[in-house]
């Protein structure tokens, strides 16, 4: 009994040994030297990182596509799927993960990690997005798991592309081509995302954390919604945190001014009329300037010219003040006056960009036009 409890034993740590050496395996290169890659790119707020390994074409020119990789769906004889599509790659799973929801083709799909394989056809290729991200290749593929699929048409590449690759490319602010390129074709396909609604979720989501104990903070969610004119009742209620009392703002001239801004869009001119009366106080000159010069963009010229004699009588013989003076008068048609502050602005222009900015004005005064039109 005691030799057949050792015999056990041993046996028993035999076993362990023999496992603790398959899991202990060295670090090689992959399989058939496909490369391992990545590659990641923020399309609006949205982060998108595909992962995948890099077969190359190895001298098998004109036998990759249809052949190598397979039209349809196929029984590649392991595993359990019976009509496989291609993995996107070689070796395990490609995947494509997006840090919050886009769209693919037009087509909606949630944030989070897909495994990605394509059912290749020479005239329109199907692109699936499965939920399964970590089972290996294809070879477990199951339609069930779909999260989406879309259609898209495959083009000739310009150049042979030996190792396969994907590619961002035809960016812009909320959106991307994705193309994967191997040896003389082009599988492309476009991301979308809603960059407002990703913009104001975020905000909502970093406002509730530390972030949102200044004043700034709530200031610039607010500014966002007002220069993009959107989400206003909610920014207006941001706002109020931004020149309240608990953050620090309530002597702000940004916070006050994005208040009115916010008010304006709402269609309560009034209130922001009353809002920008508490924001002058609190500015410098440039401020003032830079707000009375937005008076006279609109149009404004009675309310711009009464901001820019404020701004003088308190910072009297400054270049701002001087040009600002220059430029409400101008607003109003008065040429000669506005001439003779252009005048006493030129020699307080002391770089380059605001001599050429107040030199122009002269110029324009002189030729009896308004200095405030480009």
């Amino acid at each position: 009994m005691k030799k057949l409890l050792t015999a056990t034993i041993i046996t028993v740590f035999t076993q362990l040994a023999l496992v603790g050496v398959v899991q202990a395996q060295l670090t090689a290169l992959p399989a058939g030297g496909n490369k391992r890659a990545s590659i990641s790119e923020q399309i609006g707020l949205a982060d998108v990182t595909i992962h995948y390994n890099r077969p190359h074409v190895n001298k098998r020119e004109a036998h990759i596509w249809g052949e190598l990789v397979p039209v349809g769906y196929v029984d590649q004889g392991f595993g359990t799927s019976k009509a496989a599509p291609w993995r996107a790659g070689a070796n395990e799973n490609t995947t494509i993960e997006f840090s919050t929801d886009v769209k693919i083709e037009g087509q909606p799909l949630a944030a989070g990690r897909y495994g990605f394989s394509i059912a290749y056809d020479p005239n329109e290729c199907t692109l699936i997005f499965s939920k399964n991200s970590t089972s290996w290749g294809s070879f477990y593929y199951n339609p069930a798991e779909d999260a989406l699929r879309v259609k898209v048409k495959p083009v000739p590449a310009d150049k042979s592309v030996e190792w396969l690759k994907y590619e961002f490319a035809d960016q812009t602010p909320s959106s991307a081509v994705v193309q994967l390129e191997w040896e003389k074709l082009v599988i492309p396909f476009k991301i979308d995302v809603d960059v407002v609604t990703n913009q104001l979720t975020l905000f909502r989501k970093e406002l509730r954390s530390n972030k949102g104990f200044t004043w700034e903070a709530w200031n610039q969610a607010a500014q966002y919604c007002a220069e993009n004119k959107t989400n206003l009742d909610e920014a207006l209620l941001w706002t109020d945190n931004a020149v309240g009392p608990n953050f620090g703002g309530s002597q702000s001239f940004a916070a006050w001014k994005t208040k009115a801004m916010v008010l304006d869009s709402l269609g309560r001119g009034a209130e922001a009329d009353e809002a920008m009366k508490k924001a002058l106080p609190f500015a410098d000159e440039k401020q003032v300037y830079r707000y009375a010069t937005d008076l006279v963009n609109e149009k404004k010229s009675k309310q711009a010219f009464e901001v820019f004699k404020m701004n003088y009588d308190k910072h009297p013989d400054d270049l701002y003040t001087n040009i600002g003076m220059a430029s409400g008068y101008s607003a109003l048609g008065d040429y000669k006056k506005a001439l003779e502050f252009a005048k006493k602005a030129l020699p307080q222009a002391k770089s380059k960009f605001n001599t050429d900015v107040v030199q122009k004005a002269i110029n324009d005064l002189q030729a009896g036009k308004d200095m405030n039109l480009d």
